[in-house]
């Protein structure tokens, strides 16, 4: 398996995650625990965040990945 696999792999897992907890957020009526789903949320959009910018940039600069 290539890396661009693996990285769009882990970017929709990420994906996945991410709605979970929003859905966990927006089910509670805890504060704290909407608090803290949210900010889980956020760190999975800065993880998606990072590998689909890695993505991009492989593209642009890896030849095998070019050739594609």
């Amino acid at each position: 398996m290539s890396i661009q696999n693996d990285l769009e792999r882990a970017a929709a897992y990420c994906e996945a995650i991410k709605g979970s907890y929003a859905l966990m957020a927006h089910s509670t009526e805890e504060k704290e625990a909407k608090q803290v789903f949210n900010s889980m949320k956020t760190d999975m959009e800065n993880h998606i965040k990072f590998l689909n910018n890695r993505m991009e940039y492989l593209k642009q600069n890896n030849d095998l990945i070019k050739n594609k």
